[in-house]
């Protein structure tokens, strides 16, 4: 990975020389020319949101950050880890930080679509028909052990995730601003778990694998709640996160500079997925959308306004762990989708 986040070092951008006559009077744009932008907006919310979560969460820095970046870039997270380090209870506390609706849905074996869409109901007064919203009606979704639930009802989500709207008997009904799902799975136990199909996991942004704290965080764990077994302290998270503010944040994010170089980077390295020996399935454009929105999120949390190789490089992982299929040569051989993304990366030339 390249170390140097020195913006001193990048070049102002390629352009091509012309001759006097066809050359157009305009300024050249770089790095430092372009006017700078203001992200203390993102900033004050980022700390704001972590300062709360940590009144609970001991660690689990790195999981807030990729929380946050997919909520600024709009798009949905899984979360993917074995049970009892608190991949819920983060995700439930970060939704208790933003002044929004809040909905949990427990995946089941016998959960059925309508259970979360909603389903249409005759009337006997009325003598019409009504739909009655599901639980997916909401802003901040939850949905623990998304793999539970078989394909027909994962299949539910496969609209709402996507276009941000569910459509019932003919009838189109808009998710309100924002829309955020936050899954959760278990990677170890199988039994009475359905695999997700890869159009569904293509809908989140991003997939964030949850290992084992360090043992200082255990220590720290076991010192907080020694002597509160009910965990009374989640409840002093405190809405400190309006909509409104959220909408200014990604359209700062929108705005983050990142030069043409580096979207090529992007591309080259999703283009080496779909050319890899070790990949029976490589990722999409969608992918090369999720790191671009990502990366740029990621920098605007660190209080940057421009994108760095680096930025891209901490993002390629959550935004293609899920996207790509090793071969079954490569699974036997013991591979992860990790070493594989890692490989990819390390063969590319970074931009300077």
């Amino acid at each position: 990975m390249n170390e140097n986040n020195d913006p001193d070092q990048f070049d102002p951008d390629y352009v091509p020389s012309r001759s006097a006559e066809d050359k157009p009077e305009q300024p050249v744009t770089d790095i430092w020319s372009r006017p700078r932008l203001d992200l203390t907006k993102v900033q004050i919310a980022s700390d704001r949101i972590r300062e709360e979560l940590h009144k609970v969460i001991i660690g689990q820095d790195a999981f807030i950050d990729e929380l946050l970046v997919a909520l600024y870039a709009g798009g949905h997270v899984l979360v993917e880890g074995v049970p009892g380090i608190a991949k819920t209870l983060t995700a439930k506390l970060m939704a208790h930080t933003i002044d929004v609706g809040f909905s949990r849905i427990q995946f089941t074996p016998d959960l059925m679509p309508s259970d979360v869409v909603g389903t249409t109901v005759f009337n006997m007064k009325t003598s019409e028909f009504t739909f009655n919203r599901g639980p997916i009606f909401s802003q901040i979704i939850l949905i623990d052990e998304i793999n539970r639930a078989p394909a027909k009802t994962q299949a539910a989500l496969f609209e709402v995730m996507e276009e941000l709207q569910v459509t019932i008997d003919g009838t189109t009904y808009p998710m309100e601003f924002p829309f955020f799902v936050m899954a959760t799975q278990n990677p170890i136990e199988q039994e009475g778990t359905y695999k997700l199909p890869e159009a569904q996991l293509d809908r989140f942004l991003l997939k964030i694998n949850l290992e084992y704290p360090q043992l200082v965080e255990e220590q720290a764990i076991l010192r907080r709640f020694r002597n509160d077994f009910s965990m009374g302290q989640a409840q002093e998270v405190k809405k400190v996160f309006h909509p409104d503010e959220l909408r200014q944040c990604r359209k700062l994010v929108e705005q983050v500079y990142i030069k043409d170089e580096l979207l090529d980077y992007i591309a080259a390295i999703v283009h080496h997925t779909r050319n890899s020996g070790d990949l029976f399935l490589g990722a999409s454009p969608r992918a090369s959308l999720a790191i671009l929105r990502s990366s740029k999120a990621f920098a605007a949390i660190q209080g940057r306004d421009f994108v760095t190789p680096d930025d891209i490089q901490y993002v390629a992982y959550p935004a293609l762990n899920h996207r790509i299929i090793l071969t079954p040569e490569r699974e036997m051989e013991g591979y992860l989708a990790k070493d594989v993304i890692r490989d990819i990366v390390q063969k590319i030339e970074v931009p300077r």
